[in-house]
């Protein structure tokens, strides 16, 4: 009699086989049945009418005038807060690690500070910060604003995911950087840094989508034109189209958040395509460089 390969679950009899092709069946029938409703329910409003789709399809004003220049503002803003938020979130994740109680304290209140806070709260009060204190135009002032809530935010969220990725590594490289003679900022720089970035990846990329969808947040309070404030004008020049405009600015959001996902997948991809082939080795005058000044290894 052959063993029975092990499995973390009982494997199915006929009668468990039968009632789960009956759930299916049943799950599938339910969800025909909402998008029948939804399709329903849109056809009686006259949502799916052409005239209310087709300006995206035959009238370049609508991109011209709506949706490209709120997309370009949705990708600045985003854009700017990466570039700010991951190399702030890095040093606090870094300071988070500090030998020094104090550095630690200060480091670990303004993370908890601000990740407690939501991220929308932070957007008002920077932008009745700047409003009060700053002569910033108040045509570029959302764009401030959405940009410093988002930085402050996702910043302290990115701290934690660099401190939780540097903490996950083997103790066991810590101790030999320390064997060699490197310093504790250098075994950061060039040992720990490097081996956790891969690890760190799918968390940075899915806090960067954050930041993408939540620059809606700026259109929908503080007047900052992005694509999801684009809908209301587009809808009011164009037949009351909201649900077609919707729809439009939901695609172009999912684009631009695949793009980005895709991007960090082949970076990954490469990553450790690069670990596994590279057979660097490093030699001895490269050890003395990074050792302490006046402390060499020794060969045994």
């Amino acid at each position: 009699m052959k063993d029975r390969p092990t499995v973390l679950y009982d494997v199915p009899g006929p009668r468990a086989r039968r009632r789960n092709l009956l759930w299916t069946l049943l799950f599938l029938i339910g969800l025909a049945a909402v998008i029948w409703w939804v399709v329903a329910s849109l056809a009686a409003k006259n949502q799916l009418e052409w005239s209310k789709w087709a300006p995206f399809f035959t009238d370049a004003r609508v991109w011209e005038t709506y949706i490209l220049p709120a997309l370009k503002n949705t990708v600045i803003a985003a854009a700017l807060a990466m570039v700010i938020a991951l190399p702030l979130g890095a040093l606090l994740g870094i300071l988070r690690l500090s030998d020094h109680r104090s550095v630690r304290a200060v480091a670990g209140t303004v993370v908890e500070f601000f990740r407690a806070i939501p991220v929308l709260i932070l957007m008002l009060f920077a932008n009745a910060a700047y409003s009060e204190f700053t002569e910033i135009s108040p045509d570029t002032r959302p764009l401030y604003a959405v940009v410093t809530g988002l930085v402050l935010y996702n910043a302290s969220v990115l701290a934690e995911v660099v401190r939780a990725g540097i903490l996950a590594l083997p103790t066991g490289q810590t101790d030999a950087a320390k064997a060699i003679g490197m310093r504790k900022g250098q075994t950061m720089t060039y040992v720990l840094l490097p081996q956790s970035v891969t690890a760190m990846l799918p968390a940075l990329v899915s806090q960067l989508v954050v930041i993408v969808k939540d620059t809606a947040l700026g259109g929908a309070m503080l007047g900052f034109s992005e694509l999801l404030a684009s809908v209301r004008p587009m809808s009011a020049n164009y037949g009351a189209n909201t649900i077609a405009c919707f729809t439009v600015v939901a695609v172009i959001f999912v684009a631009l958040n695949f793009a980005l996902t895709t991007f960090a997948s082949w970076l990954e991809r490469r990553l450790r395509r690069g670990k596994k082939s590279t057979g660097a080795v490093v030699g001895v005058e490269a050890v003395e460089d990074l050792a302490v000044p006046g402390e060499h290894p020794e060969t045994h």
